[in-house]
């Protein structure tokens, strides 16, 4: 049974959600997380199933209760079902939840949500095949869209779309992209694109701030102001007269990390500490070849003392604020 240990950082922030990538792996490239030419890591460098869901049992007899699977695309990894199917009804697990591309659902929505999965983020940033294309490098919109039905069709007590607005690129789509949502229902997040890894495009002349993209939206839509949370960084609005709400997360404009819960494990098992920072701990030679997962714990435990208190993005620099691909962090 969990514990009564909580995690709680050197400037008294309650650490209670974890992120974890199950791959570095993913069937789009798109611009924003990937580069065209990737190099994944070999199998026996990232962790096997069985110890993700042993870092799961950790995390959550430590007090988090929320858990977010993330790749990559979490959905391409072989068998990854049976790790829903294994944490999704821990004990002291308050939510188990998954950021997708959306393109795997087809096949898999009915069985993660048999397995605990309550709500799910899918990532569409155009309803335009070209632009889609054009973005995710090699994404089929039709997939995504047909995932999204299948999810709507399992049931999951909430689906949300989760956008990233670049000028020039997709940003003409804004209110498609909203309207969509509203006729579906679904709620929607607007994401400011973040400076990590190297693109192929420059941020500098894509970026969105979430401050325009609200404006544009009360231009349009009567938008009311909530205090609605899901326990990450979005704030959210609701549309008057909607079942949809409009989240923004928003690292650049709005820095939201004065009450950050939240820590990032990578398939590697590195543990960082702040997306925008390089601050980490190793956690695979805790649980490879050895069953004690004490020394675990304690590692989690004294990790708390190096989270950082914020990150340090800067659209205008030349260089990416972290060298690290999105898609190596977990999304």
């Amino acid at each position: 049974m969990p514990s009564s240990t909580t995690l709680i950082d050197r400037f008294g922030r309650k650490v209670d959600y974890i992120r974890l990538s199950i791959t570095d792996r993913c069937d789009f490239r798109c611009t924003y997380c990937m580069g065209e030419d990737m190099e994944f890591l070999p199998r026996d460098e990232i962790l096997t199933l069985e110890e993700c869901a042993r870092l799961v049992c950790a995390f959550v007899d430590l007090g988090v209760g929320k858990v977010r699977i993330t790749g990559g695309e979490p959905l391409v990894r072989k068998d990854a079902l049976k790790l829903f199917q294994d944490i999704g009804r821990l004990p002291g697990l308050r939510e188990l939840t998954l950021t997708t591309n959306g393109s795997q659902l087809e096949h898999y929505a009915d069985d993660l949500r048999a397995a605990g999965v309550r709500r799910i983020n899918i990532s569409l940033d155009s309803l335009k095949p070209e632009v889609f294309r054009r973005i995710t490098r090699v994404g089929d919109l039709s997939k995504v869209l047909a995932g999204i039905r299948a999810a709507q069709k399992a049931g999951f007590e909430n689906i949300k779309l989760n956008a990233v607005l670049m000028h020039g690129i997709n940003d003409h789509e804004l209110f498609d992209l909203v309207d969509f949502a509203i006729t579906q229902p679904l709620d929607i997040s607007f994401i400011e694109e973040m400076p990590l890894g190297e693109v192929d495009h420059a941020r500098r002349q894509t970026w969105c701030s979430n401050d325009e993209t609200l404006k544009r939206l009360q231009q349009q839509y009567t938008m009311l102001a909530s205090a609605e949370s899901t326990g990450g960084p979005a704030k959210y609005w609701r549309i008057a007269d909607t079942h949809t709400k409009v989240g923004f997360i928003s690292p650049h404009s709005h820095n939201f990390c004065e009450d950050c819960n939240r820590v990032r494990i990578t398939c590697k098992g590195e543990l960082f500490l702040c997306l925008g920072q390089e601050d980490k701990v190793d956690l695979m030679p805790l649980l490879r070849g050895t069953t004690d997962d004490a020394p675990l714990r304690q590692a989690i435990v004294d990790s708390m003392q190096i989270k950082p208190k914020g990150h340090d993005f800067d659209i205008r620099r030349a260089q990416p604020s972290v060298v690290r691909f999105m898609s190596m962090t977990g999304g």
